[in-house]
């Protein structure tokens, strides 16, 4: 049965994946990505990983995909000027070798899923939740902080992009009008 919940979550993701890159609205592309973040999520219930299930519904689906729609409302896209989707043909081949060569590393792969270091007697007397915020905050904080300054620097940008140039008003003097006197 497990089998069948990771085909259609694994089926749904690449497809909603790719929908989220081949729509033309964005509005729709945000929902692919939603129903994409959804479905990794359903994976992560399958590898009874509840914290990371958590994470991903209220951080991804939550706050990161209203983000995203926030900043597409400020910048106010046109669909008319993505030329992108015009030529999605001509990417179907490169696509198509670059998932073929995914596939051929995948099933290459010495790694058939690497162990946490996390003490055993830790996971089972706190839960997961407490081994993945000790692991997070000691061993990778500066990596936490690099990626929370990166955030904060596309927040700004998009703000400085969304912002419209207010035109700047003529001078009206008494000596233009007169023809110079």
């Amino acid at each position: 049965m497990i089998t069948v919940f990771f085909a259609y979550f694994a089926v749904v993701s690449i497809v909603a994946g790719v929908l989220t890159v081949a729509l033309r609205n964005p509005v729709h592309c945000g929902l692919a990505l939603l129903a994409v973040l959804m479905h990794v999520s359903g994976l992560f219930v399958l590898l009874n990983a509840e914290f990371l299930w958590a994470v991903q519904v209220i951080v991804y689906a939550g706050a990161i995909l209203v983000l995203y729609l926030f900043v597409l409302m400020l910048l106010n896209l046109k669909t008319d000027e993505r030329y992108l989707h015009s030529s999605y043909p001509y990417l179907l081949g490169p696509a198509l070798v670059g998932a073929g060569y995914v596939l051929f590393l995948l099933l290459r792969s010495p790694y058939e899923g690497a162990k946490g270091d996390a003490p055993v007697s830790a996971v089972l007397e706190h839960g997961d939740t407490y081994a993945v915020g000790i692991k997070m905050f000691s061993d990778h904080l500066l990596q936490f902080e690099i990626v929370g300054i990166f955030l904060l620097g596309a927040i700004i940008g998009a703000v400085v992009l969304a912002k419209t140039p207010k035109p700047i008003p003529k001078p009206t003097g008494g000596s233009e009008r007169r023809g110079g006197q």
